[in-house]
């Protein structure tokens, strides 16, 4: 099968299109057929990171460096091992390769169906690969945080980093939960954040971020680039700060949950551009830039 392999840490020319051995479902396993997969900011970072410094961190926390990248897929199933209770041959699915060795950039992925780190069910019906592949790391990101951050109707909301993946879903999470929505973004991302619902925004490069007026219950920064010490004057009294920084849980009940809000059109993913597997590198490239929109899918063709 055709898979993207990454064998050592460096710049994007590091990623190899190759053909390895196609993988067999173990017990408990589903063998996934990948239509769709993507590349996250996590992917990036993963990529850059030594080996040497990836393998006690493994040894610590009890997983292994991804020979092949990609933590989101979806696809079909094209067989199960034993003792798969609740999945069958020809399920469409979506899910995270997170903790594991191979990941979603490639014709095929072997998954748990039921593992401690990372999750997968049946995809929405009313929606494609494309938009399925790329619900699991910003959804479940953004709505852990904001869960986290006890979100409740009417409090005021400031979303740094909108238009991103965990930005995009944020506001859309935080409409979800009947807050006012303050989304924080570039000139160019003002409508997108707008057509996701966002009461009001502000351009960043326009005005100077934090400025005293509003403030706010919860301030989630979705990118990763502001302090709580920057926000405080911004803040309510006993007011939260959440940051994509922190640590979060892949929850299969959150993927569900998710899954429901996307079928029933409360929420949508949010895609920018799409990538085939040959081109992987090149969407590396642009998720390094930092200005994606959403996500990033990569299509993997079968013949």
């Amino acid at each position: 099968m055709k898979a993207i392999l990454c064998k050592k840490a460096g710049s994007p020319d590091v990623l190899k299109l190759v053909e390895i051995k196609k993988h067999k479902a173990k017990p408990k396993e589903l063998c996934v057929k990948v239509y769709a997969s993507s590349v996250t900011r996590g992917d990036v970072i993963l990529r850059k990171i030594p080996r040497f410094i990836l393998f006690p961190i493994g040894l610590m926390f009890g997983f292994k460096a991804m020979q092949v990248p990609g933590v989101e897929f979806a696809g079909e199933v094209e067989d199960i091992g034993e003792n798969v209770n609740d999945f069958k041959k020809g399920d469409q699915v979506f899910g995270t390769t997170t903790g594991l060795r191979f990941g979603g950039n490639a014709q095929y992925v072997c998954v748990p169906e039921k593992s401690k780190t990372g999750v997968v069910t049946t995809k929405p019906e009313n929606i494609t690969y494309s938009d399925a592949t790329v619900i699991p790391v910003g959804g479940m990101t953004a709505l852990y945080l904001l869960r986290k951050g006890k979100i409740k109707k009417d409090q005021n909301v400031l979303i740094y980093g909108a238009s991103g993946s965990v930005g995009s879903y944020a506001v859309q999470l935080a409409k979800f939960h009947a807050a006012k929505v303050t989304a924080v973004c570039s000139t160019n991302n003002i409508d997108l954040v707008r057509s996701m619902g966002a009461d009001e925004i502000i351009d960043y490069t326009k005005e100077v971020f934090p400025k005293r007026g509003t403030e706010y219950d919860i301030i989630f920064d979705a990118v990763g680039k502001i302090s709580k010490s920057r926000c405080k004057n911004i803040l309510v009294k006993n007011g939260t700060y959440i940051s994509v920084k922190s640590s979060t849980k892949e929850k299969l009940e959150d993927l569900l949950f998710l899954k429901e809000l996307v079928q029933a059109g409360k929420i949508k993913p949010i895609i920018d551009r799409e990538y085939t597997l040959e081109q992987v590198g090149d969407a590396h490239r642009y998720v390094e830039k930092g200005h994606k929109k959403g996500n990033v899918v990569i299509t993997v063709e079968h013949n």
